[in-house]
C-alpha cells in the first residue's frame, strides 16, 4: 500500500467512549465499529509522514456485529483494522459509489490475505 515503515496507533474502546468520539468528531450520537483519524491530511499532513494516524475500534460493537454476521471477535477486529487503515491511507466509502466499491474490494483483498 506504499507505507512499509509507517506507524499507527490502535485504540480499543467500549460503546460509551466510541459514542463520545463519534459525536464529537463526526456529529453522530451513537457507537460505531471503527473510526480512523488520519494524520496525513490537512495543513500539517506532512509534518511526520511516517505516522498514518489513529484507528479506534469498538469492541462492544464488534462483538455484536460478529455475532450477527457469523464471525468471531478476532475476525471482526481484523476486518475493522483493515477498514481503518484503508481510511488512514485515503480510501473512503461515504463518497461516490465507485470509491466505496474500490474500498470494499481492497478490504476483501486484504482480509483474504489474512486467510478469511
Amino acid at each position: 500500500m506504499g507505507y512499509p515503515e509507517a506507524e499507527l496507533s490502535l485504540v480499543l474502546v467500549g460503546d460509551e467512549e466510541m459514542t463520545r468520539l463519534n459525536r464529537e468528531h463526526l456529529g453522530r450520537d451513537r457507537s460505531t465499529n471503527v473510526i480512523a483519524f488520519p494524520m496525513l491530511e490537512g495543513d500539517f499532513g506532512q509534518v511526520n509522514p511516517g505516522v498514518l494516524g489513529d484507528v479506534v475500534m469498538c469492541v462492544d460493537t464488534a462483538l455484536r456485529e460478529a455475532d450477527e454476521q457469523g464471525y468471531n471477535l478476532d475476525e471482526m477486529l481484523d476486518y475493522y483494522l483493515i477498514h481503518g487503515i484503508l481510511h488512514l491511507v485515503g480510501y473512503d466509502h461515504e463518497g461516490p459509489a465507485e470509491e466505496a466499491s474500490l474500498m470494499e474490494a481492497k478490504t476483501g483483498e486484504l482480509w483474504g490475505m489474512l486467510g478469511y
